[in-house]
């Protein structure tokens, strides 16, 4: 059980990375819809690391 929680959250990491910094990379808007997307990016970034960490501390 412990390692498909492991393998979901390595694929939301990969799947917030392709989905997420694709667009902040190779978007064609301005610079501010970069700069918003980036900010989205990095929360959910937040989100789920902390949300890993709980996790793991709270599985000990």
């Amino acid at each position: 059980m412990k390692t498909i929680l492991y393998i979901f959250i390595v694929a939301a990491f990969i799947l917030v990375t392709f989905f997420g910094l694709g667009p902040v990379l190779f978007a064609d808007g301005t610079a501010r819809e970069r700069l918003l997307t980036l900010a989205v990016v990095i929360i959910i970034y937040l989100l789920l690391g902390w949300g890993t960490i709980k996790l793991i501390r709270g599985k000990k």
